[in-house]
């Protein structure tokens, strides 16, 4: 006997949302999991970190010297000051190297005027290909002081010329609109010295400089930001880094260091061939790759992220120019999930290859997909009669829930560890947030994710832009 069409219809649409709403479910559990590790490692950390253990560091002959690597694409407005703020950070030994990646607005001759640089003869590493290197200066006033000019290559190409570039053991990756703490420099480095055979790469949180106040290229007072869609995002950035890269860490399943602030040992990089060039992820797949080739060879090796060392950022405060940003970032993420698939689910790359990748895969990858078609089905379901309202409504409830839940305890470890934001009023408004970010703006983000997904689909690799207010102007941003 035949089955009617409508029949099977209803009992597909029925399936799919019991089995969105298990999603959601095992989502949030497998979220809070992460979360519970992260305050775990959270809490070792603090106990092993000490401002005098950060002093014996800085006078320590075993603290390896650093490059910082800093790209340069048309930032003359504001490259001086951030050069010269990343030259007063707390480091035994370092050097700033900014790579000028074919600059048209003039920044090459802005910093040699200013830093009163002289072109020099010095010879290059040929390790990592890279664009032309057109020539290398040196400033007369500051001795650690060094930029490389070469025809454009993009962001992952800079930073290889850097790591030619560079003569000490450990390079670090700034962007040049971030702004590091004083002591980030050293913190990030602490892992090196602790676990010098192990660690290959290190990386710090970032958090949202929109609000701050800034003065001389250093963040003075932290303020959450004044702007609604700045704000959000601080929300964001903890549930992120805080609530995430820390426990992921915990058992060597960290999958990014964010280009804004990481410290690789530079041979590591050196090996694999540097930053992949024709990447829009470059930093995840660096770090996968990083992963991949100390696993194939059977080396013990260790990703670490530490939740002290703070690099501030300029998030966007425009949702256009936000949406762009994260529809980069989705097709960066299927692009390194593609190129290293056979990583996924394969034991042979330990907690990375049977932990995190198969994570990613299922809820970052996918999940913006599947949490729309989850939306459109209880939508046509409950039209159709195939689900009752009570069904609808715990359907959305749990979606919403999770996502609140996860929110508020990124905030709580936040503020029972670090206490950033220390007044009450800015706890109760990350508070707030948390739970207004899940009526609509989280939703319009999974629609962005959604158009990266078909955007890779489509073989889209532009950056797109973001405008920038300055960090002088960052805490006079409209919106309350």
């Amino acid at each position: 006997m035949s089955v009617p069409i409508a029949s099977l219809v209803a009992d597909a649409l029925r399936g799919f949302n019991y089995a969105v709403l298990a999603y959601f479910v095992v989502l949030t559990l497998s979220y809070l999991a992460i979360t519970a590790l992260s305050a775990i490692a959270a809490r070792r950390y603090s106990l092993r970190r000490s401002s005098l253990a950060l002093q014996r560091a800085l006078r320590s002959r075993l603290t390896p010297p650093v490059t910082i690597c800093v790209p340069v694409y048309n930032e003359r407005e504001g490259i001086a000051d951030a050069l010269r703020a990343m030259l007063t950070l707390n480091h035994a030994q370092f050097e700033v190297i900014a790579i000028n990646d074919g600059s048209t607005d003039g920044t090459l001759e802005h910093l040699i005027d200013e830093f009163q640089m002289r072109r020099v003869d010095q010879p290059l590493r040929s390790e990592i290909p890279t664009a032309r290197v057109r020539g290398v200066y040196r400033s007369r006033t500051h001795d650690d002081l060094i930029v490389v000019d070469k025809e454009n290559g993009g962001r992952a190409d800079a930073l290889n010329a850097a790591i030619n570039a560079g003569q000490y053991p450990l390079v670090c990756f700034v962007d040049a609109d971030s702004i590091l703490d004083r002591d980030a420099l050293i913190t990030a480095s602490l892992p090196f010295v602790e676990r010098p055979d192990l660690t290959v790469g290190v990386g710090g949180i970032i958090r949202v400089a929109n609000g701050c106040e800034i003065s001389g290229g250093h963040v003075g007072a932290v303020h959450l930001p004044r702007n609604r869609i700045a704000m959000l995002q601080t929300v964001e950035y903890l549930r992120a880094f805080l609530a995430a890269r820390t426990g992921w860490s915990l058992f060597n399943g960290l999958l990014i260091i964010s280009g804004a602030l990481g410290v690789f040992r530079r041979t590591a990089v050196a090996e694999v061939g540097g930053l992949a060039p024709d990447s829009i992820g470059e930093d995840l797949e660096l770090c996968v790759r990083l992963h991949r080739r100390a696993r194939e060879e059977g080396r013990d090796y260790k990703l670490e992220f530490v939740p002290d060392p703070v690099c501030w950022t300029e998030v966007p405060e425009r949702l256009s120019e936000l949406g762009g940003q994260r529809n980069r970032w989705h097709r960066g993420l299927i692009d390194t999930l593609w190129r290293h698939r056979v990583m996924i689910g394969n034991p042979r790359y330990g907690a990375v290859g049977l932990l995190a990748l198969p994570f990613f895969t299922v809820f970052e990858c996918f999940g913006a997909l599947i949490e729309v078609a989850g939306y459109f089905a209880i939508v046509l379901a409950l039209a159709l009669g195939v689900v009752n309202f009570e069904f609808a409504l715990i359907f959305v409830m749990v979606a919403i829930l999770s996502g609140v839940l996860l929110s508020l305890s990124a905030v709580l470890l936040e503020d029972v560890t670090f206490r950033s934001y220390g007044r009450l009023r800015e706890l109760v408004r990350l508070i707030l947030y948390s739970i207004i970010e899940n009526f609509g703006y989280r939703q319009v983000i999974t629609l962005y994710r959604v158009g990266g997904f078909l955007g890779y689909l489509r073989g889209d690799t532009s950056w797109g832009e973001i405008e920038r207010v300055g960090f002088e102007a960052v805490d006079d941003s409209s919106g309350a």
